[in-house]
């Protein structure tokens, strides 16, 4: 009888049967861990993360008229209900999301004699901007914003804006306003539209505020391309203001 004689190290059927299953084996290992790399990030925004806010938007209309609105002259102080913030674009592994940190931090004045807007200034306590994620603020309060150094982000009007004619009770106006915003410690000019309507004792005004980052020395954060922010987003408000 002759013996088939396999050499030393020689593979054999049962070896090379082995080797393709650890090749699949390994495979399968990375198409798995490119799966959950890829679709991971978009379950997790599309799916389980629906906490997106919505943008900040008017909601005393003209439904809600009093007839007994207090007139318009004189100063309007920001009251209970404001809130201020941010929303930006961000990519996350390839996904698109918003992020949006928003406060009710906020204070200030409007003074307002006949038909013009003479004189305004807000203030927001940046360091209090909370978004859904606590590393994105951890982020946005120190290397972002840099909140123990310049904790306050500001609004001041430079032009009187004129209202046309004294709003009625219940409607809605919309004005361009112009006036220096202070973020970071680097104040730039802007110009942008405001809404606002008047019902009873309050003055509700919403506007939204383009921002290029980089003009107030803020780098938009880039997580070794896992977490990308866009260059640019909108600094948004909603005042609700009380006649003094």
């Amino acid at each position: 009888m002759i013996r088939s004689i396999r050499k030393p190290g020689g593979g054999g059927p049962r070896s090379g049967g082995r080797l393709r299953r650890s090749v699949a084996w390994l495979v399968g290992v990375v198409v798995v861990a490119v799966a959950g790399l890829l679709g991971g990030p978009y379950l997790y925004i599309h799916v389980f993360d629906n906490n997106e806010a919505a943008p900040l938007a008017i909601s005393n209309t003209g439904s809600t008229a009093s007839s007994s609105a207090v007139p318009v002259d004189g100063t309007w102080k920001v009251g209970s209900g404001s809130q201020a913030g941010y929303r930006v674009h961000e990519t996350l592994v390839g996904q698109s999301t918003t992020a949006v940190g928003r406060t009710s931090k906020v204070t200030g004045t409007a003074t307002i004699s006949g038909t013009q807007l003479t004189s305004a200034t807000f203030t927001v306590d940046m360091a209090s901007v909370t978004s859904d994620k606590s590393q994105r603020d951890g982020r946005f309060r120190t290397s972002v914003m840099d909140t123990s150094q310049y904790p306050n982000g500001t609004f001041t009007l430079t032009q009187p804006v004129s209202l046309g004619a004294i709003p009625a009770a219940g409607k809605t106006v919309t004005v361009r306003t112009t006036g220096n915003l202070t973020l970071h410690g680097v104040t730039k000019s802007v110009s942008f539209d405001v809404t606002a309507v008047r019902t009873g004792n309050t003055l509700q005004v919403q506007g939204s505020i383009p921002v290029t980052f980089s003009d107030f020395d803020v780098t938009a954060p880039d997580l070794a391309g896992f977490v990308v922010v866009d260059s640019s987003g909108q600094v948004e408000f909603l005042l609700d203001l009380t006649h003094s």
